[in-house]
């Protein structure tokens, strides 16, 4: 059975663009544009790995980690921000995001950091 990614962005094009590199990956793809709807799909669809945008309307990433971490904790989160977001990241890592990367990004980089994450 394939591993599951849930993208959660407010960007259609960031969606569409990890969805299409996760899918050639192998994995099961499920995207969100905001953190409401992705603490929604997580109820009913657990995800090996989350990655989610820091800005969002409705409710923003931080926010939206911290309700699926409440949920299950053993889900990683892997959070993308935007360059000199240093406050965000830093609570971010304190609630238990696994990880983080800055905006824009190599997709490359991306895909390797989902491959080691998921083992």
């Amino acid at each position: 059975m394939a591993q599951k990614v849930l993208i959660v962005d407010d960007q259609k094009g960031i969606r569409k663009l990890l969805e299409e590199l996760f899918k050639k990956e192998g994995l099961d793809v499920m995207v969100a544009a905001d953190g409401r709807e992705a603490i929604s799909m997580v109820e009913g669809y657990v995800p090996d790995i989350i990655l989610m945008d820091v800005k969002m309307p409705n409710m923003n990433g931080l926010e939206a980690a911290q309700e699926i971490l409440r949920i299950n904790q053993n889900i990683p989160i892997v959070m993308m921000t935007a360059y000199g977001e240093t406050e965000v990241v830093k609570k971010a890592l304190e609630i238990g995001v696994k990880k983080y990367i800055t905006k824009p990004f190599d997709i490359v980089v991306v895909r390797d950091m989902v491959k080691e994450i998921l083992g």
